[in-house]
């Protein structure tokens, strides 16, 4: 006997309630993507970013560490970024290569002009011992009526309009000379001036602005001042040398070089050609230029017989003899043998880096052991870590030159380099992979994210999630440095820092 309808097994379908599921699926997805979009929006805005110039189809722009183009490439001439955490982007256009003229502006992320009430504004630029152009991370140059100040990042002005030029100290951060009816002084990066603009010139003491100027006077006299505005020698030498020797100077009078301390007192002026240095014992001084060590009795500690010679803390000299160098004490002991090509000291790692004939890199700690040899590829002091390749292989060291792992070292990194048959990928924190063992060669994760990988013989880059951002198709054979922000590459030149995509 058949069942009536009503004991029907086959249900019907009930359209309101699958239409009212739908629209609560669909809403419950747009909810969720609307809070990503606000995530990722209140990211942006709370975020740090960093600026970096680039170049693509022969114009410059503006990228930001994320890959993203904040200003299109859309100027014929390269825009400076004096400081890559501040959008304060320099333009120069309408340049007329005849007549030398041309015309500038700053710009901010959202292609804004700023700071417009100035005929220019110019960063101001610098080199470096290598020849590598630098800037002042926070003051710009500004010019009105023919008359030039400065101002820092945000607009104000930290020296007044009144200069008939300003431009940076050769090799100098912090120090900027300002000319005036004719005559030369010096402010820091603050504005303050720190030497008035009286002098015919203005040198470095030492390496750095910390140890003080030389000045010269219209008399052609030399005198020195502190970095703190102390006037520590008049301007009544003959010539005073760019020598940093701690309380002393190194000063000619009356034709004679000689070593006096801040009273003007004679405390050597015999007994060498040149003073190069202050030592804990004395100085390091040279004779037929020959390197060695006399103390301020002059009394010589150290025979001038090395072709030359640095203390490089105290009673510690590395020093060069036949052409090779090493390790010597205080009394001329050898505590490295003088075999090396080339040597330097780390001071904050307290250790010493030795390159030999085959430019294999030694690293040799404060008992003078080698602890591992290798072609160098990075000293960080600040994340405490030295990154060799030895045998092909990258390895990790502490500070303290014991071997130790990338995982360990690279704390903000999410990916990290590994090798398995000969081929790299990456793994995470716990060690699982994240990529395949596909690439000839690679780069860690830099701090911006990014990964530079090597395929048959092309390089491309990764993100951070270890995803192909840039597939392997730029030939970097002639770039000294692999270095990726999203898709775009370090550029050839180095001494220019951009990005651009070939």
């Amino acid at each position: 006997m058949a069942r009536g309808k009503r004991y029907q097994t086959e249900g019907k379908l009930n359209y309101t309630k699958v239409f009212a599921v739908i629209i609560a699926i669909a809403v419950l997805i747009m909810v969720i993507i609307m809070i990503r979009n606000v995530l990722k929006q209140r990211e942006k805005v709370t975020k740090n970013y960093q600026y970096f110039v680039l170049y693509s189809q022969n114009k410059w722009g503006v990228i930001n560490q994320d890959g993203d183009e904040v200003i299109q490439p859309s100027y014929q001439e390269m825009i400076v970024i004096p400081n890559k955490e501040k959008d304060v982007f320099i333009c120069t256009y309408d340049v007329d290569e005849n007549s030398g003229t041309y015309k500038t502006k700053a710009i901010n992320e959202k292609n804004e002009e700023i700071l417009t009430e100035y005929d220019q504004i110019e960063p101001i630029e610098n080199i470096d011992k290598n020849n590598n152009v630098w800037y002042e991370k926070n003051i710009l140059k500004v010019e009105k009526s023919g008359k030039y100040g400065l101002i820092d990042l945000t607009g104000k002005e930290v020296l007044p309009l009144e200069y008939d030029e300003i431009s940076g100290l050769d090799g100098q951060e912090n120090s900027i000379i300002i000319k005036k009816d004719g005559k030369l002084g010096l402010v820091n990066d603050n504005g303050n001036i720190i030497i008035e603009a009286n002098y015919k010139d203005i040198k470095i003491l030492g390496e750095t602005y910390k140890e003080g100027y030389i000045t010269v006077d219209e008399n052609e006299k030399y005198g020195v001042v502190s970095a703190t505005k102390k006037q520590i020698l008049e301007n009544n030498y003959d010539e005073i040398s760019s020598v940093y020797l701690k309380e002393y100077y190194l000063v000619k009078e009356n034709g004679k070089q000689k070593v006096i301390n801040s009273k003007g007192e004679t405390i050597l002026d015999k007994g060498f050609d040149e003073l190069k240095s202050a030592t804990t014992n004395g100085f390091i001084f040279v004779k037929n230029n020959l390197y060695g060590e006399i103390n301020t009795s002059g009394e010589v500690t150290l025979e001038a017989k090395y072709q030359d010679l640095k203390e490089i803390k105290d009673s510690t000299y590395i020093a060069k003899l036949d052409n090779k160098y090493g390790i010597i004490d205080n009394i001329g002991n050898v505590q490295v043998e003088l075999k090396y090509t080339g040597m330097t000291y780390n001071e904050k790692a307290d250790l010493i880096f030795a390159e030999n004939a085959d430019y294999q890199t030694s690293i040799i700690d404060n008992n003078y052991q080698v602890k591992a040899t290798g072609i160098l590829s990075e000293v960080n002091t600040e994340d405490e870590y030295i990154r060799m390749r030895i045998n092909n292989d990258y390895k990790y060291y502490s500070l303290k030159g014991e071997e130790t792992s990338n995982i360990n070292v690279l704390k903000n990194n999410t990916i990290f380099l590994s090798k398995e048959d000969g081929k790299y990928g990456y793994v995470d924190k716990k060690g699982k992979p994240v990529t395949e063992y596909i690439y000839d060669d690679a780069t860690e994760q830099n701090e911006y994210g990014y990964a530079a990988v090597k395929k048959d013989g092309k390089w491309g880059s990764i993100n951070k999630n270890g995803e192909e951002v840039a597939k392997p198709q730029y030939d970097l054979e002639n770039n000294l440095k692999i270095d990726f922000i999203g898709k775009w590459h370090l550029g050839e030149d180095l001494n220019m820092n951009y990005y651009c995509e070939k």
